[in-house]
């Protein structure tokens, strides 16, 4: 099946480029493109794509904005916000607002389409440049008060979701467990049901925001890798 794509950004250059690397996948078809987010508004609404790759820093109505007035819709588009180093200040914000991801402007072009494709399957992805400053912005925030859904977690469930938070795979977790890949896909599946989440990539924002781990806390050592979603 073809995944149709709208992109929004206010630079037309930008926008070739990214039509440019997109169009080179097979499967995947650039239906429009918008310069702002008033306009990406209603072209997501007239053309109803697959996944919308939009800037987050746009003039007029920003990309935060406009993911937020479309996610409020029946059948929104998956959302993809594009980012730079200079502009990401609203990363948290957006995943609050359940966006399916970020990637850099200047990610390699089989990394953006990995993102188009996992968006549009369902899934969740954070550039591996990005996810250091998506996990630090939560030190800005307030200190959370218990949530009330953790109660609904087995202590191994639990054990699972502080993994998931330090950015581990089903196989690095299974290997930190010492249990089966298997048996690590139904605590996470679990794991999202039981809180109603979407994703992993938005277990790991409500695992921060329930303190459940703490910016610059580290479970276990070596960089960070990026966030992204796999099968449960």
């Amino acid at each position: 099946m073809t995944i149709r794509l709208v992109i929004a950004d206010d630079q037309a250059m930008i926008r070739a480029g990214l039509r440019l690397v997109v169009e080179t996948a097979p499967g995947i078809e650039v239906v429009g493109e918008a310069a702002d987010g008033r306009e990406v508004l209603g072209m997501a609404r007239l053309l109803r794509p697959d996944v919308l790759l939009m800037d987050i820093a746009m003039p007029g109505l920003d990309g935060l904005s406009a993911a937020r007035r479309l996610l409020q819709d029946p059948e929104p588009p998956k959302i993809i916000m594009l980012t730079t180093f200079n502009t990401d200040d609203n990363l948290h914000a957006a995943l609050r607002a359940r966006v399916h991801g970020f990637v850099l402007k200047s990610s390699p072009a089989e990394q953006l389409i990995e993102a188009v494709r996992a968006a549009a399957a369902g899934g969740a992805i954070i550039d591996p440049a990005v996810a250091p400053r998506v996990i630090d912005s939560f030190a800005a925030q307030p200190r959370p008060a218990p949530a009330p859904e953790l109660a609904t977690l087995t202590s191994r469930e639990l054990e699972v979701l502080r993994l998931l938070a330090d950015g581990m795979s089903n196989p690095e977790i299974a290997q930190e467990l010492r249990i089966g890949e298997a048996t690590v896909r139904t605590h996470v599946a679990h794991i999202l049901h039981k809180l109603r989440l979407r994703d992993r990539v938005h277990a790991v924002v409500f695992a921060y925001e329930a303190g459940i781990v703490r910016p610059g806390q580290r479970l276990r050592e070596g960089p960070r890798d990026g966030v992204r979603d796999e099968p449960c």
